[in-house]
């Protein structure tokens, strides 16, 4: 089968969602395209329980809809899935679903993109043609698993956080948290409170700050310069945060926005994990020399012996793998070529959002670029693939 559109969205998450309602708002035709069985699915289907936003409403809505008054300040993962299934009806989003995207190339005779799809529930190859091309898959769509000397021979449970759901199961059980981002702390918050003999490793500097913080750094950013923003949000962290060297947590010498900003690196926000950690009730552990069986050789010369691993390790974007030639929009790791803030945009069609590393307010703004760009090539009588921006 093919059929041809304007535009092809690969990925039903909040990138999909948020492009497909902005193309919708300016009535032009695209298709939406998800190997899930769902849209949403990294919130609906592979997050723990307790996972909450980051940062508060204003900073996480979509295109053309904001969150209720009523809403929480710091939604959980359900309050944003609501708003999701709100999302989708109010903008009649219909994706097409078990859509696997084998391979999506440029047809030099055309020059448009065909989009090369199995359809998981019937086996059947399926064809999209479309000028335009954009790729809403995100950063997050595999689980990264870390090269670690002699992982494959730990004999207890290996899991990646996607497969986490709560601590209920690992009372008692000793259970070592790899990855110290806010998934690593939550995970190893949530075990503690189960009653798990819980560890978590830390080998790299990171900064610490409460939601609050966060939310007033981010709104001080609108008005001053990223350098007196962090000197703010460091002295005031500094009230709440002095002793936490002596537990093995050290901060980086760039501030939390700009090393954010440089290096995608988010500061780890504090949900109740720091307090844990001071009273010993979460361990901190160096990085990993190998493991051996249950037992897992530290950099310090220490070991323990565990029942559980649970790899915080973040995602990676895959890309690269089905779109053939990436290299007019992303780059071998999929993710794009160009920096931001032209992030967003490639050649010959192609565009890339939620690859920022800026979260939803990030996806947000691709959006709304993406379908400006592609509204005004339409209607100023252009060609995208006749175009080279860059």
């Amino acid at each position: 089968m093919e059929e041809t559109t304007t535009v092809v969205i690969v990925g039903a998450g909040p990138s999909g969602l948020a492009m497909a309602a902005c193309l919708g708002k300016k009535s032009i035709p695209y298709i939406l395209l998800e190997r899930d069985d769902c849209y949403g699915s990294l919130w609906k289907k592979n997050s723990y329980d307790r996972l909450s936003l980051h940062l508060a409403k204003c900073f996480c809505s979509l295109p053309h809809q904001p969150h209720k008054y009523c809403t929480p300040t710091f939604m959980s993962k359900h309050d944003f899935s609501s708003y999701l299934d709100s999302y989708v009806k109010h903008f009649n989003i219909k994706p097409r679903y078990y859509c696997c995207v084998e391979v999506a190339y440029l047809n030099e005779d055309d020059n448009k993109w065909r989009i090369e799809t199995n359809s998981m529930l019937s086996g059947e190859r399926e064809v999209y043609v479309a000028e335009f091309l954009v790729v809403a898959t995100g950063e997050n769509a595999k689980a990264f698993i870390p090269d670690i000397h002699g992982i494959e021979s730990f004999k207890g449970e290996l899991i990646h956080s996607s497969q986490y759901t709560n601590g209920r199961k690992y009372e008692e059980k000793s259970v070592l948290v790899i990855g110290s981002g806010n998934s690593g702390m939550e995970i190893s918050n949530d075990l503690s409170e189960f009653g798990a003999q819980t560890c978590i490793v830390i080998r790299s500097p990171l900064h610490v700050l409460s939601k609050t913080m966060v939310c007033a750094g981010m709104l001080m950013l609108k008005f001053m310069r990223i350098n007196h923003v962090d000197k703010l949000i460091l002295w005031l962290a500094t009230f709440y945060y002095a002793d936490l060297p002596k537990y093995g947590i050290h901060r980086p010498q760039v501030g939390p926005f700009l090393l954010k900003a440089s290096g995608g690196k988010t500061p780890v926000i504090d949900g109740g994990s720091i307090d844990k950690i001071r009273s010993q009730e979460i361990k901190v552990v160096p990085a990993i020399k190998s493991i051996s069986g249950n037992n897992v050789h530290f950099e310090n010369g220490t070991h323990e012996n565990f029942d559980t691993i649970i790899l915080a390790t973040g995602y990676k974007s895959v890309a690269a793998e089905w779109v053939k030639d990436y290299k007019y929009g992303l780059n071998k790791e999929g993710m794009p070529k160009n920096k931001y803030p032209n992030h967003w945009k490639g050649d010959n069609g192609i565009y890339c959002i939620g690859m920022s590393g800026r979260g939803l307010a990030g996806i947000s703004s691709d959006a709304i670029l993406v379908a400006n760009d592609i509204d005004n090539i339409l209607h100023g009588g252009r060609r995208a693939t006749k175009l080279k921006w860059f």
